[in-house]
């Protein structure tokens, strides 16, 4: 299973970063590309506590949805809602410029997978208390889910 922990599944991601220009249209969803670099960013600070969100209500145990998300090789729904401090129609970060938004969210990437870790992880608003390991395969499929919605 994919996870941002392989330096072979991190390349990969960033190689699909590359390929995410503004204008790279979406196949679902209402962010445009560069909302969803923005958005990405915001998943990353929130991962390394740098921006705080509030537990966010779920309709099954934390632990069984966070098992599904994680574990089951499935992609992920579209249209899931996300915690309203990242998301791009609520309160998550305005896009400013391009290139340099794109260069603070492999900033993010790169500082997120570095050892020794210098952050600590809060709990994650959907699925509870994290480990590591499960930190970075969240990451990787986050990045993933958003690189499909925009076909990178």
């Amino acid at each position: 299973m994919k996870t941002l922990l392989n330096p072979k599944d991190k390349d990969e991601i960033i190689a699909r970063l590359q390929a995410v220009c503004p204008n790279s249209p979406r196949l679902w969803g209402k962010m445009s590309a560069h909302q969803m670099v923005c958005h990405l960013a915001d998943g990353f600070r929130m991962y390394m506590d740098l921006k705080p969100v509030r537990p966010v209500p779920v309709p099954y145990p934390r632990s069984l949805l966070k098992w599904l998300a994680l574990w089951v090789p499935i992609p992920w729904p579209k249209g899931f809602k996300t915690a309203p401090e990242i998301d791009q129609q609520a309160g998550g970060t305005s896009p400013v410029d391009f290139a340099n938004d794109m260069r603070q969210l492999r900033d993010l990437v790169d500082r997120f997978t570095r050892p020794p870790r210098d952050f600590q992880s809060p709990v994650h608003p959907h699925f509870g208390q994290l480990s590591d390991r499960e930190w970075m395969r969240l990451a990787y499929l986050h990045i993933d889910h958003h690189l499909r919605q925009f076909g990178a």
